[in-house]
């Protein structure tokens, strides 16, 4: 028997991370509405547990949660990008108000100025950690290091404007 696409998708594995350097393992939902004044994930024994955003860090979407790492539960071993990142998106560099840093990219789109937070790719994607969800009360400081365009711009640009010429040119009729 097969199950629904759609149960699986409902809930996603996350840790989130306090300020008070506490963990917790559990389930979120895939997104998270824009006025909720606080977070809540069903833990591993099925129990809701609830956070206030001020006292969250940041939220982590992750493949498997951990068997042995209880330091760094997330593995989110690399917080920098090394090189310009590939792929699209808008290349953040943030100070939380704990001071640590961390970077990340973000969609290009309305997500960054509505919500409680931004969700961001990490600079590793092959870690643990898919996605860093982190909560507006959680930055200190927030720098644009760049924008990551689309493949199909870099074409355009590199030809300075000028159409390309038609291999083969329509004939009047």
């Amino acid at each position: 028997m097969r199950q629904s696409s759609g149960m699986a998708s409902h809930r996603k594995p996350v840790i989130v991370r306090k300020f008070s350097r506490d963990w917790v393992a559990g389930y979120a939902g895939a997104t998270f509405a824009p006025d909720a004044a606080s977070l809540e994930i069903l833990d591993p024994s099925g129990k809701v547990v609830s956070f206030g955003w001020d006292a969250v860090k940041w939220v982590c979407y992750v493949r498997d949660f951990p068997t042995s790492e209880q330091g760094n539960p997330e593995r989110l071993l690399q917080k920098r990008f090394k090189a310009r990142p590939r792929a699209a998106g808008l290349w953040l560099r943030m100070t939380l108000t704990d001071g640590d840093e961390l970077e990340g990219l973000a969609a290009n789109d309305r997500s960054l100025i509505n919500g409680v937070g931004l969700l961001l790719t990490p600079p590793d994607t092959r870690s643990n950690t898919q996605r860093i969800y982190v909560p507006r009360g959680s930055i200190q400081a927030l720098e644009v290091v760049g924008l990551i365009g689309a493949g199909r711009g870099k074409h355009e640009a590199a030809a300075g404007g000028v159409a390309q010429p038609e291999l083969f040119p329509s004939e009047p009729e």
